[in-house]
């Protein structure tokens, strides 16, 4: 394996974030024509969002960004193995993914390409046959989504085209097949070169190289290449990649062959020129967040940092927020330079290298420049907030994030959970869990240029689904005086929290603060039912509900209990919490008068893993680890009745779970794999109903 170079997170970021440009940019007008572009936006010179129908936000849930970097789970799933089969990634789709909510086009077998090999796999149909053109036909096997999602899988050879086109394989033939694995494996070869190679050209042939000659995509490439020699308006070359490779040539809903090209339009007529490539790979319309995206990566891996510079402000608007949607929707809301840590940590494991550990670990930590996390500054009206992040004021790394202000007060909070104005996202399904909870430790490093007054501080949703705010001790800054701050968040009544920060008041002078980090540690102490005040109206909508990923058939809102639940076929879970967790126990009281299984779980890491303990139709208690499949550790008799009240009980303490039922020891089991080690909690239903009041979360 190639050396990692020196400054390989710098440039992952950089790909993260020309990916998160590339697709917000493009997402307004995804699937327009080029005729329809030019018509009613016109050249495609900075963000769009306002100017189409519906004023769409700008950073939105999306399939490219959530299937990248969420099936690059895998490796994590299984251990880092270098020898990763394209069947694990395809048990990692079934860990991560709730039909039909969360990453997918979930278009219907036989239309949707990946649902279609999300069926195939869930029938047992272990990948590549999952995406094989032998089951799936030559159609629906060669549309676009095999390319969309292979960036995170290039970031991991850099400078190493040819084990990229290896993984690029692996992952795409989970849903694909021939033509549209060429395209993910091109672009994969391309991204790993781009990190050692500057010339447009020879990034280009890298790629060709490792392809099949006698590919569609090998002729088309040459093609465009040559149009572009003899050619120096794009727009005329666009239309002659419409005569001669447009929509009308390729059936199905999307294929790879047509979008392939506008990507190669945009890298050739921008000649490394982010801005330039942008403008190009967007106009000309089809696909564009898909093409955008894959081509901003490149981009963004080739040139670093600077390629943002010199144009329209792409990073600002953002502030490094992403959504990764998935079953562990701890992990939902973060940000990219965290997403980049964990492209780099992933390689390096496979190396069989240590980790990267920024600053013990913490999650913000804005070691990149120009990051800054996901936090904002807000001041009273008339009042003003600058946020910089710059070298210096850091005890154990390089940068940190300097907040500037006039006037009296700031508060600086970056998001944990889905915030007001994210709530009606009308693209992919937002399905998340809170960061933060109740019961953890915040903390915070923390340097300032003047006497000021600090508090960390959480905002919540009340039982109205309005903000609240509540905040910690007072801690007086002193000039030049490095300070850690630490404060346990209090109960919320079970109302999740939205953003955590530090709160800052200086009079009426301003000032300068530096954060250098913030973090959060241990367990929660929660109780999670209907909150006080909560509004009946609000339905499935109500914020306390959507902080549980909803991985059920019906999660009845007609009766009175907090939690009625219904699966028709297999198991579902409605899971809440992060990886974060570790050693808690999680209590419920449960009823129930039909089920074959149903109970609690806990380290709950997706739809595929955890443990629970269950009470079954055969009339016992089972403990179970679901690991991919799912192996009885535990069982004992246990003869319930229906429609009667038992309080279940399950802990998890290093490697030993322990289960009571109404308050007696039933079982106590030390796992000797332990390779469940954290995760979230989670109610349990198989194909019948369960009920309950509330679910309560305790650290031992």
């Amino acid at each position: 394996m190639k050396d990692l170079p020196a400054d390989y997170l710098e440039r992952v970021y950089a790909g993260v974030l020309g990916k998160m440009v590339g697709v917000y940019l493009g997402r307004p007008v995804e699937g327009w024509t080029y005729e329809r572009i030019m018509a009613e936006v016109g050249d495609v010179d900075g963000y769009i969002n306002h100017l189409v129908p519906g004023n769409p936000p700008l950073v939105v849930t999306d399939d490219d960004l959530a299937g990248t970097f969420v099936f690059l789970r895998a490796l994590r799933e299984h251990g880092y193995d270098a020898h990763l089969t394209p069947a694990q990634i395809g048990d990692t789709w079934l860990n991560q993914l709730i039909e039909p909510k969360t990453i997918l086009w979930w278009g219907g077998l036989g239309c949707s390409t990946e649902h279609t090999a999300y069926l195939r796999l869930k029938d047992g149909i272990k990948a590549p046959d999952s995406g094989s053109a032998t089951l799936n036909g030559k159609i629906i096997s060669e549309q676009i989504g095999a390319q969309i999602f292979i960036d995170g899988w290039a970031m991991l050879w850099p400078g190493d085209p040819e084990r990229a086109v290896d993984w690029a394989g692996r992952a795409a033939s989970v849903s694909h097949d021939g033509e549209a694995v060429y395209g993910a494996q091109m672009l994969a070869a391309m991204e790993a070169q781009a990190f050692v190679e500057q010339d447009i050209e020879t990034i280009i042939d890298t790629g060709l190289a490792l392809i099949p000659r006698d590919s569609i995509l090998y002729r088309m490439i040459q093609d465009v290449r040559g149009w572009y020699a003899g050619e120096p308006d794009w727009h005329r070359t666009r239309a002659k990649i419409a005569q001669m490779y447009g929509y009308d040539r390729y059936k199905g809903v999307c294929h790879m062959i047509p979008n392939h090209a506008v990507i190669l339009l945009g890298l050739l007529y921008g000649q490394g020129d982010f801005h330039r490539s942008m403008r190009v790979v967007n106009t000309a319309g089809w696909d564009t967040d898909c093409n955008a995206g894959n081509l901003g990566c490149l981009l963004g891996i080739r040139g670093g940092l600077t390629a943002f510079t010199g144009g329209p402000d792409w990073l600002g608007p953002l502030a490094d927020r992403l959504f990764l949607v998935s079953a562990e929707g701890g992990e939902a809301v973060t940000d990219a330079l965290r997403c980049a840590g964990e492209v780099v940590n992933t390689s390096r494991a496979v190396r069989g290298l240590p980790l990267w550990q920024p600053k013990a670990g913490a999650r913000f930590h804005f070691e990149a420049p120009g990051s800054v996390q996901g936090f904002r500054a807000e001041t009273p009206a008339g009042e003003y907030a600058h946020l910089q992040n710059v070298e210096g004021h850091s005890r154990s790394g390089s940068r940190s994030l300097a907040v500037r202000w006039k006037g009296s007060q700031v508060s600086l909070l970056t998001p944990v959970f889905i915030l007001p104005d994210e709530r009606e996202i009308s693209w992919y399904a937002f399905l998340a869990s809170p960061g933060l909870y109740a019961g953890q430790t915040l903390q915070a490093g923390i340097s300032s240029e003047q006497i000021c007054r600090a508090r960390l501080g959480v905002r919540y949703y009340n039982g109205q689904d309005q903000l609240e705010e509540m905040a910690g001790p007072v801690c007086e800054l002193v000039p030049g005086v490095y300070q850690t701050l630490s404060w346990q968040v209090p109960d919320m009544h079970g109302q999740p929290l939205v953003a955590a920060g530090i709160l800052l008041d200086s009079g009426a002078e301003g000032g300068a603060v530096y954060l250098d980090w913030m973090d959060w540690t241990g367990e929660p102490d929660v109780r999670l039912g209907i909150p006080a005040g909560a509004n009946p109206a609000a339905g499935q909508q109500a914020m306390w509900r959507r902080a549980w990923v909803n991985g059920v058939s019906d999660w009845n809102t007609f009766f009175p209990e907090a939690y009625r639940l219904s699966q028709n076929q297999g198991r579902g879970l409605l899971m809440q919490g992060s990886r974060g967790w570790r050693n808690y126990r999680v209590s419920v009281s449960i009823r129930s008068a039909l089920m074959k299984t149903g109970g609690v779980a806990v380290r709950v890491q997706g739809m595929r893993r955890y443990y629970a303990l269950l009470l079954t139709a055969h009339r016992s208690a089972r403990l179970v680890k679901v690991r991919d499949e799912e192996q009885v550790l535990v069982e004992i008799p246990f003869d319930w009745q229906a429609e009667t009240d038992y309080q279940i009980s399950l802990q998890a303490q290093d490697n030993r779970l322990t289960g009571w039922i109404d308050g007696k020891k039933v079982i106590d089991f030390a796992d000797p794999q332990d390779e469940l080690e954290c995760g979230g909690a989670a109610l349990v239903i198989e194909e019948g109903h369960l009920a309950c009041e509330e679910v309560t979360i305790k650290p031992i």
